[in-house]
């Protein structure tokens, strides 16, 4: 696609779709868009917060038939640990976010509708060649992802039909920020929902443009819909990273379910974050403490590679034993001697496991970009 002679926003408006029934009500004054939490009540020929899905004075458009980024990488790098250790995931993104986190890291796809400098390029692409993409990559997974896949949730699902028809499994790596609405709408096609608990502060969130209430709510619909779902929160220096804050959120998430994984991860200096320094290591292991005083099962440190020890790996909740070691995002042994099950005492250990998993990562651990 060439912008030479058109703007972004109009290029954009060139790839869409009418959104779902499932996810509009129509009012008087407008539509009333039912994507995520800020359900925006978008007037014809207005946007509503996200900036891609607007009201082109009969119907709701939403963005389709292209993809912003596409790259096969670990699943481990979603993050997922519990749902196929050591493979790969093919994951695509668009344009577009309805937050606008000033560290946000992948600022250069959420906010190309707000700043400026934020330059990525769309490629037009159909949905069953995303999913053949994921078969000749011997990826088993597919992931939508970079950008905020709710308010894409149309077309994640055009292309999740594909790929759910060729033996695949589907994943969203989201904000939270969504409604009972687009749960119930994505839960046929999507297995796999990772969320970033981003704070448990009001204030916080509404600085980043969001509710949390609506992320909390979010969290326990998913567990109630039979998602898998693993919750990540990044922890920055100055913004969340207090033990007041923290504890709430480990005890928010151990009163749903102890087995739900807590992915703390390092922030490291981004977009307009570039003031702050990299969350200490130290840190992390004070979180991972209070996750685990709060009574989870599964708590994993990352973005400080070496430096946590074991605590990447994925440990029994029984008998303390490694079950599956990792190194990095790479997977060096799945000890499981049956999917699910600690080879040790067999208590077992929750997740999506494929019934002949590979003992260790099939893939390279460096991510492959297609586009």
């Amino acid at each position: 696609m060439s912008t030479d002679s058109t703007t972004m926003r109009d290029l954009l408006a060139e790839n869409t779709m009418p959104a779902a029934d499932d996810l509009i009500v129509r009012e008087a004054a407008g539509i009333r868009c039912l994507a995520c939490g800020h359900r925006c009540l978008v007037k014809p020929h207005r946007a509503g917060t996200c900036r891609v899905r607007f009201h082109d004075g009969e119907a709701l458009q939403t963005p389709a038939g292209y993809v912003a980024g596409i790259q096969v990488d670990p699943i481990e790098k979603k993050p997922f640990f519990h749902a196929y250790p050591g493979r790969d995931a093919l994951s695509f993104g668009m344009l577009g976010c309805d937050l606008h986190c000033s560290y946000c890291q992948n600022w250069v796809t959420s906010q190309a509708l707000r700043d400026k400098q934020a330059i990525a390029m769309p490629n037009r692409i159909g949905p069953d060649e995303l999913a053949e993409i994921a078969i000749a990559r011997n990826a088993p997974v597919v992931v939508s992802t970079y950008n905020e896949p709710l308010i894409t949730s149309e077309w994640a699902v055009q292309i999740f039909e594909r790929a759910r028809a060729r033996g695949l499994t589907c994943g969203f790596v989201s904000n939270g920020n969504a409604t009972p609405e687009v749960l119930r709408y994505l839960r046929p096609y999507v297995d796999l929902y990772k969320v970033d608990l981003k704070s448990f502060d009001d204030k916080h969130y509404r600085e980043l443009g969001g509710v949390l209430e609506n992320v909390l709510s979010t969290i326990e619909m998913l567990m109630e819909l039979g998602f898998w779902v693993e919750i990540v929160t990044l922890v920055i220096p100055g913004f969340n990273d207090s033990s007041e804050e923290l504890t709430p959120i480990a005890k928010f998430l151990a009163g749903i379910s102890p087995t739900i994984p807590w992915h703390i991860t390092a922030f490291h200096p981004d977009y307009k974050m570039g003031d702050v320094g990299r969350t200490p290591p130290a840190t992390l292991l004070r979180a991972y403490e209070i996750g685990r005083t709060a009574g989870l099962h599964y708590v994993y440190p990352g973005n400080v590679h070496g430096r946590v020890g074991a605590l990447k790996s994925t440990h029994c909740p029984n008998c303390n034993a490694v079950v599956i070691e990792r190194e990095g995002l790479r997977v060096k042994h799945n000890r499981m001697s049956q999917p699910g099950r600690c080879p040790d005492c067999q208590t077992e250990i929750p997740g999506v496991w494929e019934d002949q998993p590979p003992k260790r990562s099939t893939g390279s651990g460096i991510p492959m970009p297609l586009y």
